[in-house]
C-alpha cells in the first residue's frame, strides 16, 4: 500500500532527512560497482560526493548549467532555509544550509516518485565529482 504524500506539505528538514539517505545510497552502489569494498576505503571516497562542502559545490555547478527545475529550486530553497536544530560540523552555517537544500531536492525528488530523475541526478553528481568539475572551497 502507497500513500500519496503532500511534498509541500513537508517541512525543509524532512526532505533533507529523507533525500541524505537516497543520495547516500546511490554514492554507496555507485563506489563498489567501481570495485571498492574496504569499508574505511568507501567512507573515505563517499565524503568527496556527500560531504555539506561537496554537495553546496554540486549546488552551484548546477546553477551555472541551469540543471534544475523550477520544482527542484523551490525543494532547495525550502531545506536551505529550513531551521535546523542542528550545526554545521567542519563547514560554515551557509554551507551547511545549501548542502541542507541539496538533500532536500533529492528528497522530493523521492517523495514524488521521480525515480528517472533521482538516477539522471545521482549520475551528473557522480560525473562533476569524478571529472573534477566543481570549486569545493
Amino acid at each position: 500500500m502507497t500513500n500519496e504524500v503532500n511534498y509541500q506539505a513537508v517541512n525543509g528538514i524532512a526532505l533533507a532527512y529523507l533525500g541524505d539517505a537516497v543520495y547516500e545510497v546511490f554514492i554507496r552502489r555507485h563506489l563498489i560497482e567501481q570495485g571498492l569494498t574496504k569499508p574505511n576505503r568507501l567512507h573515505h571516497t563517499a565524503t568527496r560526493y556527500v560531504s555539506a562542502k561537496a554537495q553546496a559545490a554540486l549546488i552551484d555547478a548546477m546553477n551555472e548549467e541551469d540543471f534544475l527545475t523550477e520544482a527542484e529550486q523551490d525543494a532547495f530553497k525550502k531545506g536551505r532555509n529550513a531551521k535546523s536544530h542542528t550545526s554545521a560540523k567542519n563547514t560554515s552555517v551557509m554551507t551547511y544550509r545549501i548542502s541542507t537544500g541539496f538533500e532536500a531536492i533529492v528528497g522530493y525528488l523521492s517523495l514524488t516518485n521521480q525515480d528517472d530523475r533521482i538516477k539522471e541526478f545521482a549520475q551528473w553528481c557522480i560525473e562533476h565529482v569524478e571529472e573534477g568539475k566543481l570549486r569545493i572551497e
